[in-house]
């Protein structure tokens, strides 16, 4: 199955475990209502995931006077993808990494450490763009973020859940409120809701990094760049919210390992030899 067909199925599955939600807390008018939240959160996330993600990562924009060389190389990447030129952002932290964030193309900004101009030698760090660029020509950015703002719903849902039940909860005649289901309600939504979040977060950088090697031209030097971050986020994790972690072209938060379901990022071996394979 490819990536982009499983990202649809899993997007569709996030979506189905809220409604669910909705219905065993109240029955066919709580999934009702629950569709709506879940419309309006991903309303309200298509408006301003990249606001909260710059804020949340104290990313500061940066101007070509004060950045000329990191502003040519977005450049003329983003020409060679045939994007917009996207805001130029720097977060003052010395261990190398980055991201992208924004709605479409039209409203984007692409964020590194002031760590990774001197990790990477210029082609590693156009490898690393690129990539970046890539999430921003695929639209993964705004998938990301209504992944992310349906998991936390779902918790959320699963939560009021706990408290109807303390509390006597409603039962309405059309099917809701059955203690048993809401018990399992409460456990397994919003792990499954996590897991669902951080699959797709696996498919879309498998993707990216293939569209990034394709518009740097330079599959061998991506994947020299991402060995190098990988390396020095272990060694010295980013203090950053765990909730934008997915964010990171490298995992930032810890140099532990982790099982593969709950990474949010693939093995990085993996991603290695697909660039080196191509």
């Amino acid at each position: 199955m490819n990536n982009t067909l499983k990202t649809t199925m899993l997007m569709a599955a996030l979506t189905a475990l809220f409604m669910v939600g909705g219905q065993v807390m109240a029955g066919q008018r709580g999934m009702m209502i629950a569709l709506v939240m879940a419309l309006g959160l991903n309303f309200f996330a298509y408006w301003n995931s990249d606001k909260m993600a710059l804020a949340m990562n104290k990313a500061r924009e940066v101007s070509p006077q004060e950045a000329p060389d990191l502003h040519q190389l977005v450049a003329n990447l983003a020409q060679r993808a045939g994007l917009p030129m996207p805001r130029v952002y720097v977060v003052d932290d010395p261990t190398p990494n980055a991201f992208a964030t924004g709605r479409n193309p039209e409203h984007a900004a692409v964020a590194v450490t002031t760590g990774i101009m001197h990790a990477l030698n210029r082609e590693e760090l156009e490898g690393v763009v690129a990539h970046e660029l890539a999430h921003i020509q695929n639209r993964d950015i705004l998938i990301s973020s209504i992944a992310a703002v349906m998991a936390g719903a779902i918790s959320y849902l699963a939560t009021m859940a706990q408290w109807s039940m303390i509390f006597g909860g409603h039962r309405d005649d059309e099917g809701g409120g059955n203690p048993i289901t809401a018990i399992a309600m409460m456990i397994i939504a919003p792990l499954a809701a996590s897991m669902i979040q951080m699959a797709i977060s696996r498919s879309r950088e498998y993707i990216a990094d293939a569209t990034g090697a394709q518009i740097c031209g330079q599959p061998k030097a991506l994947a020299s760049a991402l060995y190098k971050l990988s390396t020095r986020n272990q060694e010295h994790p980013m203090d950053v919210n765990p909730a934008s972690a997915q964010m990171y072209i490298v995992n930032p938060l810890s140099g532990s390992s982790m099982a593969k379901l709950f990474s949010t990022h693939p093995p990085m071996e993996e991603r290695i030899n697909r660039l080196m394979a191509m």
